[in-house]
């Protein structure tokens, strides 16, 4: 069976958007595009190439893939991702459907991408891992999907634009595999599914009278 595993560079306050670059994707006025650079360094390079180590094919929202497709077939022959990148698979989830794929080794999901979706996880193969694609994150997030989580969180506040959660998540308990700290401090955490969220309680037993009045007063 195939895992669903998330790879994410998100701000302390949680957004996606535009890592790479000021042009990348500045749609809302998002006006710092580039982030992610200068926290870049070997041990941040260590942990990417981390990710990309086992057998995987990607899975991604049109958005990133046409800033992919754009990107990785012309970087140098010797870069380590992008031939890594054109060999493997690359599902895209896309609802025009007229669009057209520019890079080798593409398909589309169809109209029914959940369906889909777990049609290709219950299949042998390597395992689907995200890149960007933070709407189409919403969809793996809501339908209970995603496997595993590898989050970069970068010591810099954006303060708007696209987040990797949203209000529509699957609720669940989520178990930290590693943790690591670049020279940048740039935390890089692996988290795997754990099951259901658990409550407890700090109230005391018998509430005080003050305490049922707040109740009371709860809109």
């Amino acid at each position: 069976m195939r895992k669903i595993i998330i790879g994410a560079f998100v701000s302390l306050d949680g957004v996606m958007q535009a890592p790479g670059g000021p042009d990348e994707d500045p749609v809302g006025g998002f006006k710092y595009g580039g982030w992610v650079a200068p926290y870049f360094d070997e041990a941040m390079g260590d942990a990417v190439g981390e990710m990309f180590a086992g057998a995987f094919d990607l899975l991604l929202g049109r958005k990133t893939y046409d800033i992919f497709a754009a990107h990785w077939p012309y970087v140098a022959a010797d870069d380590p991702i992008g031939p890594l990148f054109d060999r493997v698979t690359k599902y895209v989830a896309t609802r025009n459907r007229n669009f057209k794929l520019s890079w080798q080794n593409s398909q589309v999901l169809g109209a029914d991408v959940v369906g889909a979706l777990r049609t290709l996880k219950s299949e042998k193969g390597p395992d689907l891992l995200t890149q960007g694609s933070t709407d189409f994150l919403q969809t793996l997030f809501s339908n209970d999907l995603v496997d595993e989580i590898n989050v970069f969180v970068f010591p810099v506040v954006l303060g708007k634009g696209k987040k990797l959660f949203g209000d529509g998540a699957y609720p669940g308990k989520l178990k930290l595999l590693g943790s690591k700290v670049s020279g940048t401090g740039v935390t890089i955490n692996k988290y795997v599914r754990d099951g259901d969220v658990v409550t407890g309680s700090f109230a005391f037993e018998n509430p005080s009278a003050a305490e049922l009045e707040r109740r009371r007063n709860l809109s």
